[in-house]
This record gives structure tokens, sequence and C-alpha cells, in this order.
């Protein structure tokens, strides 16, 4: 098992990761002050089916707990569950000395990190993630739920007391959950470390590489360049913006496609690639990165996008000012860069580039 510390300017907090992590949980929970009244465990319908009985059954009666399940998929990162999770808790009693544990993915952990955030105006959480995916949106505090105009447009920054990572719970996950997660792993090497990029390449030639010490490894990787730069930009004033590289279009094409046939790391590798071929010094690298992810199984875009309206999609995105759409780029890996583009500009390249899929 693996222990990382992560650091921000409002919490530090512990990162546990490997085969068993599950056996902090009580321990954790143990440990905090004032000690917990009662727990509440959010989870989804499919990894309820899979892991919630073996979390009640660590906590067995260490602890009271309630659970609040929802249906799985990102579309269900809502409004309309986000109120009944804060019904459920103000239901069954849960004040300010309770703890929310966020058992799934990424939208588990945002959605059940926003449940926390705001009940009672912030309780503490645990995240505990059960997809690769979620090495990213697990560590670093951002927590919120999707808009019909957006994605993750609402929500609020509030860390983790822990993360919990038992990597034996990535053993169920379908082939596109592991593609999704695998690229925000590919993401974190691209605009951080080239040794790493370098590493991943050489050593997964299929997803079925990506698995025990290769995927220890790149998980403790990726978050320890999370936490580099959460450390020096918390609440996304600078150079946190640069995670977001391949998102601005990625996000875009999950709202158009209502988060339907494709997942969220699919859509953000298209991201990726459209965001190198903008820049003249990375129009190889685009090339080189789409054939070696097409080698491992990412599918291709969806037929009939329209880049007006994926254009009027990344008009609303966060890091969008001043009627222009702010692109993250790369002079090469390892160094990221914002770049502003205008509009009509932007559009011509993105129909040139769906053109071109």
């Amino acid at each position: 098992m693996e222990y990382l510390k992560i650091t921000t300017p409002s919490k530090n907090y512990p990162v546990y990761v490997g085969e068993e992590a599950i056996s902090k949980l009580v321990p954790i929970l143990q440990s905090l002050k004032p000690s917990p009244k009662n727990v509440l465990i959010i989870t989804d319908e499919n990894v309820g089916k899979l892991y919630l009985r073996l979390i009640q059954e660590t906590i067995g009666k260490s602890f009271s707990y309630v659970t609040f399940q929802i249906k799985a998929g990102d579309s269900q990162k809502s409004f309309e569950n986000y109120y009944a999770c804060q019904s459920f808790a103000l239901e069954k009693g849960l004040d300010r000395s309770s703890v929310v544990l966020a058992l799934g993915g990424g939208m588990i952990g945002d959605l059940a990190g926003f449940v926390a955030g705001t009940y009672m105006r912030g309780i503490r959480f645990i995240q505990i993630p059960t997809t690769i995916l979620a090495h990213d949106s697990a560590v670093g505090g951002k927590t919120g739920i999707n808009h019909p105009a957006g994605k993750n447009m609402i929500g609020v920054f509030h860390q983790p007391e822990a993360v919990i990572y038992s990597t034996e719970f990535l053993s169920t996950l379908p082939e596109n959950e592991i593609r999704s997660g695998f690229a925000e792993v590919i993401k974190h090497a691209l605009i951080a470390d080239k040794d790493f990029y370098l590493y991943l390449r050489k050593n997964i030639q299929s997803l079925h590489d990506l698995r025990d010490d290769h995927l220890l490894y790149a998980l403790k990787k990726g978050i320890q360049i999370k936490n580099s730069v959460v450390t020096q930009d918390e609440t996304e004033t600078g150079i946190r913006a640069y995670l977001n590289f391949g998102h601005t279009l990625g996000h875009a094409i999950e709202s158009e496609l209502l988060y339907k046939d494709i997942t969220h790391g699919e859509a953000v590798v298209h991201g990726m690639i459209f965001a190198l071929s903008l820049h003249s010094e990375t129009k190889e690298l685009a090339c080189e990165l789409m054939e070696w992810l097409e080698s491992l199984g990412y599918p291709q875009l969806p037929k009939g996008l329209s880049a007006p309206s994926l254009i009027n999609r990344m008009k609303k995105d966060k890091k969008a000012s001043h009627g222009s759409i702010q692109m993250v780029l790369l002079h090469e890996i390892g160094r990221a860069f914002l770049s502003p583009f205008n509009t009509s500009d932007l559009e011509e390249k993105l129909t040139e580039f769906l053109q071109a899929k």
C-alpha cells in the first residue's frame, strides 16, 4: 500500500493507494474530532451491488451509518439527486459532526462532495474511489453537479478528510471505464512529466498492461502531479486550469451527447488531440497520440457532431472570458499554457478537425 500526503492551503489529508486500502476506513473515522455521530454512504446502484456490503461490514458496529443509492451514469450528477441526498441527510438526522462517504467513481465523488460541502454549510467527507478515472477527481477538492448548459457548472471547493483507493475495486471495471480513467493518467503525463509519458508509451501497449505494478505506478504518479498543481493553486485561479487540458472540448462533447454513448475520458482524449493540433509545435505529437490511443481501442467520435453547437457549449466553459475561449495547449510535453481563441477562428479549426474524423 502506498501512502501519499495531499497538501493544500485549506487542508492536508492522506491518500492510501493499494490492495486492501479500505482497511484504513475505520481508523480514519476513529481519528476524526469530533467523533462522527453517524455516517452517510452515497453510492450508485452498480457500485452498490459490488461493494456496498463490504463497506458496511468494514464499518460494522464501529459507527452508525445510513446509505443512499442513485442510478449510475454521469447524467445522474444532477440537481434532483443533489436535492434528494440533502433531503435524505436531513431526514436521517445528520449533524455537523457527521461524515459522508463517497463510494464510487467521479460522478459519485463530485455529487457526494458537493452534498457534504453544502450540508449545514459544510460537513466532512471521505473519498472511496472505485474507478481509475477517480484518481483525478477524488483528489483536489473540486465538487459539483452538472447543468443542462454545461458540465460541473455548479459546485464548491471542499477538500476530503482522506482518500482511500483500494485497487481491488478496479478489477471489475469494464473496458470503456478503463479507457476513460487512463485518459486522465495520460493527461497528467502530458501537462507535467515527459518521463512519465514515455514510461506509459513504452509499457502500456494494450489495456491489459494497465495492471499490477504499472497500474499502481500510474495512479501514484497521477495523484502526485495533481497534488503538485493543487498545492500551488487550490481554487483554480492560475495553473490549476492546466488540469483541464482536453476538457474544454471534451465536456462540450459529453454535454452535446447528453452524457450517453461516450465516457468522460473517451471525450477528453479527442479534446487533447484537438488541443495539440492547434499549436504548430505539437501537431506531430497530436498524430502520434491519436495512433497510440486508437491502438488501445479508443473509439472515434460519433458522427453528426456540430462544430457551431460544440462552440456554443465551449463558450460556457468556466475558463471562457470576454467573448473568447481559453484553451489549454502545450509548448511541448510538460509545458502547458493558456491560449485565448476568437470563437469564429476556433469554430473553423474545429470544423476541420471533425471533418478529418
